[in-house]
Order: structure tokens, then C-alpha cells, then sequence
């Protein structure tokens, strides 16, 4: 399934579910690298989509990683990338964006349309001006009662927000892939190290069976 990945180079942006070891930055890249992917990582906690149009200093840190070697941890010195200059730097052939939560609102009454809709398509904007194909990884359903808000019907709001808004990236929807509190956290937000294998490989399978691959093919 996965061998739609060979040879492609692949950037991955987005926030703390890849600043973490054990996190993505290891579920995910590991197993497209398997598949031979070239995979850079990039995860900046806390950041939100238009934080990667720009350069966006992170107070609780982030990770850096390139194909199989190790993370490469950032403390208060971590910061974002502007897409375009990265794009530029590792020329790939797709741009992955893992990012959801921090794109919830779960601590607000409402969701806040108007602003992830400025947030949203100005990274869109960023990657499909340089014609890069992208897919965008919503957040997954985590637990209730967290420190973060989290609740399933707020992510449940968010995810289809992203997923009508994120175009022309590709949109996997990870609520899809487990069933509500399947998956336990350690926060109401961030997996234990079993959710982030299961998020990471069927991530990996769903960039592999995405249109924004197949184009490549």
C-alpha cells in the first residue's frame, strides 16, 4: 500500500503531536521512510497554520528530524519556518500539515470560523503558490475532560471545518480512524505511545492512497 511513497521527498510541518519522541515525528516518518520517502519533520508546539508563513518564536518548544536519524530537540529556542522558504530548501514533492488541535477552539463557546479561515488559507496560500502538492492531517478524536478543552463534539466541528477549508491540499480526516476515546491520552490532547502508532500508520496509509500522490504517479 505504501509503495506509492518510493522516492518522494516529503516536508512535515505542524505542531506538538511531532515535538515529542515516541510522537509522530517517529510513528509517521518512520514508516514512511520505510517505504522509501525522504522525510523531513518539523514540529513546533502550540504553532498555528498562519505561525508557518512566517517565523514564529514557540514557548514550549519543538523537534527537528531528517529521514532515520534521531530528533533533534529545540527548547525556547524553537521556532517556525516560512513554508515557502523550506519548500524552497528540501524541494519536495509533497508537504504534509499535521495540525487540528491547536486549530480547535476548544476553550471557546463557539468555533472561531472567521480566524482559522485566515489561518488556514494563508498556509494553503503559501504551499500552492510554489506548486506543491500537500495534504493536511486533521486532528483525531482524543480524550474528554483535558486540560485543553478537548471535547468530541468541538473536534468533531473543527475536523469539518478543515476539512471544507484546506483545499487544494488533500485532507485526511483522522477521526476516521478510531472510534471516539479509543485511543488513550495522556492530557485529553497527546496519545499514549499506542495511539501514536496507530495515528501514524494509517496516517501513513492514507497519504499513500491520497490524490495529492497519485498526481505524482
Amino acid at each position: 500500500m505504501l509503495a506509492t511513497l518510493a522516492g518522494l521527498t516529503i516536508l512535515i510541518i505542524g505542531d506538538s503531536h511531532l515535538a515529542n519522541g515516541g510522537y509522530l515525528i517517529d510513528t509517521l516518518q518512520d514508516p514512511l521512510v520505510q517505504a522509501g520517502a525522504k522525510v523531513h519533520t518539523i514540529g513546533v508546539c502550540g504553532s498555528v497554520a498562519g505561525d508557518w508563513t512566517t517565523t514564529k518564536q514557540s514557548d514550549c518548544g519543538g523537534a527537528e528530524r531528517t529521514g532515520n536519524g534521531p530528533i533533534t530537540f529545540v527548547g525556547s529556542a524553537a521556532a517556525t519556518k516560512p513554508v515557502k522558504q523550506l519548500i524552497a530548501t528540501d524541494k519536495p514533492d509533497l508537504v504534509v500539515v499535521v495540525m487540528g488541535d491547536t486549530m480547535g477552539g476548544y476553550k471557546q463557546s463557539t468555533y472561531p470560523k472567521a480566524w482559522a479561515y485566515s489561518q488556514v488559507s494563508a498556509l494553503t496560500k503559501d504551499i500552492s503558490s510554489t506548486g506543491t502538492a500537500c495534504v493536511w492531517v486533521g486532528p483525531a478524536w482524543g480524550s474528554e475532560g483535558g486540560q485543553y478543552g478537548k471535547t468530541f463534539d468541538k473536534v468533531k466541528t473543527a475536523s469539518e471545518f478543515l476539512a471544507s477549508n484546506v483545499a487544494p491540499c488533500s485532507y485526511v480526516d483522522s477521526l476516521a480512524f478510531s472510534k471516539p476515546g479509543q485511543w488513550r491520552t495522556i492530557d485529553g490532547q497527546h496519545f499514549t505511545n499506542t495511539g501514536y502508532k496507530q495515528w501514524g500508520s494509517a496516517i501513513a496509509n492514507a497519504i499513500a492512497e491520497s490524490p495529492a500522490v497519485a498526481k505524482k504517479k
